[in-house]
């Protein structure tokens, strides 16, 4: 069976290099532009690239695969490369960019998505990081039949995960990474003797998984504790939950609900294990942080490089 795949990110990466490991034909891959990034704003390619050149495979990054949009060009260019390679199937994994129907109808046997949510549950761009900032004690890996819906294909495989307690993004983002990879190899094995089925989605429990945007990483303290405290595992590795003391800001990356009350970001008290910051609800005790510049420190390590007393004040957000 010829796949293409399409992909940007480790997520990704990782579904590709189960694909050529279980000896699929990938003639072509398609992944975001080079991107600046890093102190010197060097041009990086991604993940898929990387693992790609690194395999002699052929390699389009197209701004756009709209024929009539504003990169007409890129997209001719994809649809001749396309056609050249005659794939069997696309594989999909958080490519970046909207697939227009010429791509979807291409490939016999379609497009095939593998999306990290149980749909129709956290569709959209950020599942992963929705459903732990939302509570959610489980989640998992759909393997989906693409359409021109934003992730509203029928269902071809599904396998649920817990979500720990302690789970932040960028552990269950490995862990579904891991997931994925392993079920689109037997989706393609199973639809290359004809045994794939399709399921349509539930039409009740649909939810949207908004992009992560960077102005979401500053901490409300007037929220309950146990919101603050899924929001800094929901933003590990990225964009961090971030507040601001004595002028200088700080990411905050671990931290536990405790008893304790006061006015919302006023500092209850300080000990090796964390400091307390008065909540909405609750109080918070942060357990590992970091400074500007810095490492991200346990507790005490970090109070070594910057003492705090209790009575401080986080500054509130901007009204």
């Amino acid at each position: 069976m010829k796949v293409v795949f399409a992909g940007t990110p480790e997520f990704a990466q990782v579904a590709l290099a189960q694909l050529l490991a279980a000896g699929f034909r990938v003639p072509l891959v398609l992944t975001q532009p080079d991107r600046p990034a890093g102190r010197g704003l060097k041009m990086n390619a991604s993940p898929v690239k990387t693992l790609a050149v690194e395999h002699d495979i052929g390699v389009a990054q197209p701004r756009s695969l709209r024929l009539d949009g504003k990169f007409p060009d890129d997209a001719a260019q994809v649809r001749s490369a396309l056609e050249a390679a005659h794939p069997d199937v696309m594989v999909v994994a958080a490519y970046g960019l909207i697939l227009p129907r010429w791509v979807l109808d291409l490939p016999r046997l379609g497009c095939i998505n593998i999306h990290g949510s149980l749909l129709p549950r956290w569709r959209g761009a950020a599942p992963i990081h929705r459903a732990i900032e939302a509570g959610d004690t489980r989640t998992g890996i759909t393997i989906m039949q693409m359409d021109a819906g934003l992730d509203t294909g029928d269902m071809l495989l599904v396998e649920p995960v817990a979500i720990a307690v302690d789970e932040s993004t960028a552990t269950l983002h490995d862990r579904l990474a891991a997931l994925g990879g392993r079920l689109i190899v037997e989706a393609l094995e199973l639809a290359a003797c004809g045994g794939l089925h399709r399921t349509p989605q539930p039409v009740q429990g649909v939810s949207y998984a908004h992009k992560i945007d960077k102005s979401e990483a500053a901490i409300d303290w007037c929220q309950p504790a146990d919101v603050i405290e899924r929001r800094l595992r929901a933003f590990d590795p990225f964009p961090g939950a971030s507040a601001v003391l004595g002028g200088a800001t700080l990411k905050c990356w671990r931290a536990r609900p405790v008893a304790g009350h006061g006015t919302p970001g006023t500092v209850l008290g300080v000990s090796a294990d964390g400091i307390t910051v008065a909540c909405g609800q609750g109080a918070l005790q942060l357990t590992e942080l970091q400074r500007a510049g810095g490492k991200r420190l346990a507790a005490q390590a970090f109070l070594q490089g910057m003492p705090i007393a209790a009575g401080a004040v986080f500054e509130p957000l901007p009204s």
